[in-house]
């Protein structure tokens, strides 16, 4: 299942898209944007007659195809992402503030994160430049794992690394609990998810959703993924922790919108726990994603005026 396989890669900060940190505190709770329509499907957005509730396994197969159909359209926008990282100390007040601003857009079919501004100072004409060479490297080497995958007939995600299937994820945990709710004026069916811990794993992404739990809200129209939470269950270790070390608790979030009628893309990431990775990224307290300012660009990188402004 490509985004939701992609968004928990990045959650487990393996930095595919140079985004850096975890996201916020994970709750099966409706929070003040959602409203629980009915647990057995006895409600519907402005009064529509009660619809039963789908088949979880077939929905997310759904969700699966509809993600696949739908990255073509994702690959002509471009957008701005502002983060924030807040470290703690050890009573909880902020000591440290970060922040990041970042162009994101697809290159040869990889999407990445150009960054252009930190702690609000635009970047010198050689900080652009490394910029520049980072992103060649981090497409070229994307697109020798997928042609390396292809032969070998592997399918993977965009940035060539291992894809988990929907029959995937059903084997490394279980989906229960469908219930219908309101998300943004939306009708949902939200989805809890957890992790089997006994469940044998195949690479580090498995190893990474078999150690979490959350919940998935799908868009009923649409069949796309609008909001996913999670926290780890357990200590999350790559290489001893000297590689990748993810605290026990850490919890995150991401939201997504409809853009331009068209395309759902994401609005907002947030985190809070403890994590690090190589010698590049250490966080402790909370971090914060806002997505914004939604384009569509030509090949030529020229940008279409008037688009941006997400549906609800």
């Amino acid at each position: 299942m490509a985004a939701v396989s992609s968004m928990i890669l990045v959650l487990a900060v393996t930095l595919s898209w140079g985004v850096e940190g975890a996201r916020a505190q994970a709750s099966s709770e409706v929070t003040h944007s959602t409203g629980v329509i009915g647990g057995t499907g006895t409600g519907a957005p402005g009064g529509e007659a009660a619809q039963p509730l789908p088949d979880i396994p077939a929905l997310m197969h759904e969700v699966e195809e509809h993600e696949k159909a739908a990255e073509a359209v994702q690959k002509d926008y471009l957008y701005h992402a502002a983060d924030t990282v807040e470290e703690l100390d050890g009573h909880g007040r902020v000591k440290k503030t970060e922040s990041r601003e970042y162009d994101v857009f697809w290159v040869d079919g990889v999407p990445v994160h150009k960054l252009t501004k930190k702690d609000g100072r635009e970047l010198s004409a050689d900080q652009q430049k490394k910029q520049g060479e980072r992103i060649d490297k981090e497409v070229a080497k994307a697109r020798e794992r997928r042609m390396k995958a292809d032969a070998e007939g592997k399918t993977t995600d965009p940035y060539g690394h291992d894809e988990v299937t929907v029959s995937r994820l059903l084997e490394l945990g279980s989906f229960s609990n469908a219930r219908r709710v309101a998300l943004n004026g939306r009708s949902t069916i939200a989805v809890d998810y957890v992790g089997d811990p006994r469940a044998k794993t195949r690479n580090r992404l498995e190893n990474v959703i078999r150690d979490v739990a959350g919940t998935v809200w799908v868009d009923e129209q649409d069949r796309a993924i609008s909001k996913l939470e999670g926290r780890f269950l357990d200590t999350f270790k790559i290489g001893a922790g000297l590689v990748v070390n993810i605290r026990k608790g850490t919890s995150f979030s991401m939201e997504q919108r409809k853009v331009n009628g068209e395309v759902w893309l994401p609005a907002q990431m947030d985190g809070q726990g403890a994590a690090r990775a190589f010698l590049l990224f250490r966080f402790n307290g909370r971090f914060r994603e806002v997505d914004s300012g939604y384009r569509k660009f030509k090949v030529t990188s020229t940008i279409l005026p008037g688009m941006g402004k997400p549906s609800q």
